[in-house]
């Protein structure tokens, strides 16, 4: 496990990643496939079992680190914890009242929908939302390193998700 720092690296540097937001989905791919074939625990086969689940903590790391590192929201939480920001959403809930407002109208929406076309009318609303949310989180995290800043844009994301997947439920519902 020669490309391998530490397991207490952080995540950008166990993939040898620049610490920034945005990122190269193909590079983090291959990357993580670079790191798991070097990492995989058939290859120590023949050193015992001890260096075997050595090997598979390596294997678990890689997949947890780069689970984090595909997704936009974990990345974006995670460079924020990383740079003295926590999300703590399940604590701090506090949203700009235009958001909330966005929210409850959305809500509304997704509330009185009968069709599927209401809903994809809905979806591209809050996929229009999303993007830039995405966009004012690269802003924040990768040009201004605001990280306090993005807290805030982390977790109007996390609200866009979860209501994404709520239309996405109720789309099913529909079809059902």
């Amino acid at each position: 496990m020669t490309k391998l720092k530490s397991l207490q690296s952080n995540d950008f540097e166990l993939f040898g990643l620049e610490q920034r937001f945005r990122q190269d989905r193909a590079e983090l791919d291959t990357r993580w496939k670079d790191l798991q074939r070097e990492a995989h625990p058939d290859k120590f086969a023949a050193q015992g079992t001890a260096a075997q689940r050595i090997a598979m903590q390596w294997s678990v790391r890689i997949n947890e680190a780069y689970q984090r590192l595909k997704d936009p929201l974990k990345r974006a939480a995670y460079l924020c914890e990383l740079h003295g920001a926590p999300v703590n959403a399940e604590n701090n809930t506090a949203m700009p009242a235009i958001f909330l407002m966005q929210q409850m109208e959305w809500r509304e929406e997704l509330d009185d929908a009968k069709s599927a076309e209401d809903l994809d009318k809905i979806s591209l609303q809050f996929n229009q939302a999303k993007h830039k949310v995405l966009e004012e989180i690269e802003q924040l995290l990768d040009l201004a390193q605001n990280y306090p800043a993005a807290v805030a844009q982390v977790r109007a994301l996390m609200f866009i998700e979860r209501f994404a997947a709520d239309v996405d439920a109720r789309l099913d519902q529909l079809e059902a």
